[in-house]
């Protein structure tokens, strides 16, 4: 299988407002795109580990998104709860390239919620 064919162009990169997110809808599950104040994009499934909550709806602080509905620290790099929280949100891989972000449809091994 050809690893290229699960990337897609989502668009220009400032699109995604600073500490904010969009939402990315596929066929497998909504994916959140977030972009941290310094610049930088990552990609979560959009439901927290804990009770589902949409993480698009969350506060980026740093590298970590707060779920909106019980404060879970989710790591945006990782896609881990930070502790003493436990559990993962699926993550996916980000290129950001001449401006335009394109996204991975196929979330990194390690986490069991995908």
């Amino acid at each position: 299988m050809n690893m290229n064919e699960h990337w897609i162009e989502i668009g220009p990169v400032e699109d995604i407002p600073r500490q904010g997110s969009r939402v990315v809808k596929t066929a497998a599950g909504n994916i959140a795109l977030f972009r941290t104040v310094e610049g930088e994009v990552f990609a979560l499934q959009d439901k927290c580990p804990h009770k589902g909550g949409p993480l698009s709806q969350g506060i980026v602080s740093g590298k970590r998104v707060a779920c909106p509905l019980h404060d879970w620290k989710i790591s945006l790099d990782t896609g881990i709860a930070v502790a003493p929280d436990e559990g993962c949100a699926a993550r996916f891989p980000v290129k950001v390239s001449d401006g335009l972000v394109s996204l991975c449809l196929a979330p990194d091994e390690g986490c069991p919620n995908h």
